[in-house]
């Protein structure tokens, strides 16, 4: 069991304690009574922090997010290299990282989330919703990166590439989940590869 003093706060440690559990066994599955167990945190601290478990929900979402964010940023950044090999190495990396949850390490917490809880909770919705947009951001960002130093297509809309090359790998992520199979991805990385085109993509051919 971890103890609060590995944190710098309670409130801190009570999310880090809640993300991990949830991560094994979904949120409907988990009570607060397992939680503070584990934290080893009264429940008066819980409510000092948190109005209910669904407000616990929310912010352990913007806790993850947070940080997904800041690795996301560096995954991408100009010094990992040109803007089409960071977003082949970031979406490789969702291989590997699936590759850990079948291993049973559970480290995917918005995929596990997402349709458990956007029928169950309208503000745990809210908080996956406005995440997963800011990565759409990220993504689309880099795109347009690439753009402007030659190493991605020019015609490629950057938004709605970025949309959906996401939407693609989260359903990727779904069926591995469904099926217990690489396969999704090893395709959605297949279609990724051939969606990022070089600088020098064929014009569409005139009618």
């Amino acid at each position: 069991m971890s103890r609060p003093s590995q944190f710098s706060d309670t409130r801190e440690h009570l999310l880090a304690t809640g993300e991990s559990i949830i991560l094994g066994k979904g949120f409907s599955a988990v009570g607060l009574a397992e939680i503070l167990g584990c934290a080893g945190v009264p429940k008066g601290s819980f409510y000092h922090y948190f109005r209910s478990k669904e407000g616990f929900g929310v912010e352990m979402l913007r806790r993850y997010f947070e940080h997904y964010d800041a690795r996301l940023l560096q995954a991408l950044a100009v010094d990992q290299g040109n803007a089409r090999d960071c977003l082949l190495g970031y979406f490789s990396g969702w291989l590997d990282r699936h590759q850990q949850c079948e291993e049973g390490n559970q480290s995917c917490l918005a995929i596990k989330l997402a349709a458990e809880v956007s029928d169950l909770s309208e503000p745990m919705r809210e908080a996956l919703a406005e995440g997963m947009g800011r990565v759409v951001l990220r993504l689309s960002d880099c795109i347009r990166r690439g753009q402007q130093e030659g190493s991605l297509c020019t015609r490629l809309p950057a938004e709605d590439t970025a949309g959906s090359l996401y939407s693609l790998w989260v359903g990727a992520a779904l069926l591995f989940k469904v099926q217990h199979t690489q396969q999704p991805m090893q395709q959605a990385l297949a279609l990724t590869a051939a969606l990022l085109k070089q600088s020098d993509c064929t014009p569409p051919a005139s009618s």
